[in-house]
């Protein structure tokens, strides 16, 4: 009871928070852009609902649905020290992008997102089945296992690419930029809202899934159905984010940690918070990105690895709050 006493104000702050960012989010740019001048100028309305809106909507659901796909891939492998951009699941979406696009040249979005999908979907598997048979006494091998894991598929990657002479091609997928976000090229996100609305549906049988598979079992769970989800929606969720707006690290290992040191484990009471989280975290780094050499942006998978190794080595060093 603490714990959601405690989580209650936070959400309200988080809540505002986000609202704060994003209206942030709407005025700061290379184009001036103001109140005034939206009600006076047919143009200043063209840019804002044909990128600044997008751009921030974009921004926001990627977020949340990374921070909501690091918290159920920690579920799945039982260890708080991963997330899909660093343990695999960006570098194979990539791979599946860059593979599409080579035996398919006019292949659609969708199509591409398909590929990465299916990429992810087997990277994501063979991740979690080498990371259960770790011992659970040394969890650091489980983060250090996912780090070699995907350098060898980011290594692939950039071979292939370099083979083809796609290198600057592959640039687009592995630096996460919300930069070139437009209206209609961003509708793919809402797919990674729909993955997270699954795993708050499914948050209880995920919680009873990460107590292991003989306790899951001996609950009732069906262990293989439940795991085959949260694997899904995983692959889903690193899959549109990188076909849409490329790699984004840090948000699905530093949101889902900051929410449950405040909120506790359990995944029903932690993947709002977790997709909040998320949310104001991406948000804020792309205005961060915006502002740090305006007119010209850093991008915000740039701005995302020095803040999230940051805050990430805060969560391993820092103090811990006391649960009841």
């Amino acid at each position: 009871m603490r714990a959601v006493s405690r989580a209650s104000p936070a959400g309200l702050a988080g809540v505002a928070l986000l609202l704060a960012l994003a209206a942030a989010s709407l005025f700061v740019g290379a184009g001036h852009l103001s109140l005034a001048r939206l009600t006076q100028d047919p143009a200043a309305w063209t840019l804002f609902a044909a990128s600044r809106l997008p751009r921030t909507l974009a921004a926001v659901l990627a977020g949340a649905g990374l921070a909501v796909a690091g918290l159920v891939m920690q579920t799945l492998a039982r260890n708080r020290f991963v997330e899909p951009m660093t343990a695999g699941g960006g570098q194979s979406a990539a791979l599946g992008v860059l593979a599409v696009t080579l035996l398919w040249p006019a292949a659609s979005l969708p199509m591409k997102m398909a590929a990465a999908s299916a990429a992810a979907l087997a990277a994501s598997s063979l991740f979690v089945a080498v990371a259960q048979r770790l011992p659970p006494t040394q969890p650091l091998l489980v983060p250090l296992f996912g780090l070699a894991y995907g350098a060898v598929l980011g290594s692939a990657l950039t071979f292939l690419a370099w083979r083809t002479d796609l290198l600057q091609y592959v640039e687009v997928w592995i630096n996460g930029d919300f930069s070139g976000v437009l209206r209609g090229r961003y509708e793919l996100l809402w797919l990674a809202a729909a993955a997270t609305g699954l795993a708050w549906w499914a948050a209880d049988r995920l919680t009873v899934l990460s107590l292991g598979r003989d306790a899951s079992v001996g609950l009732g769970l069906d262990y293989a159905a439940m795991m085959r989800l949260g694997l899904v929606i995983v692959s889903v969720v690193s899959a549109i984010t990188v076909t849409t707006v490329g790699m984004i690290p840090f948000v699905g290992l530093v949101a889902p940690n900051l929410v449950t040191r405040l909120v506790g484990d359990h995944l029903r009471r932690a993947t709002p918070w977790a997709a909040l989280a998320g949310a104001c975290l991406t948000l804020g780094c792309d205005v961060l990105g915006r502002l740090l050499r305006h007119p010209y942006e850093a991008p915000v998978g740039t701005v995302l690895g020095v803040v999230g190794a940051a805050a990430f080595l805060w969560l391993l060093f820092g103090p811990r709050p006391a649960r009841a």
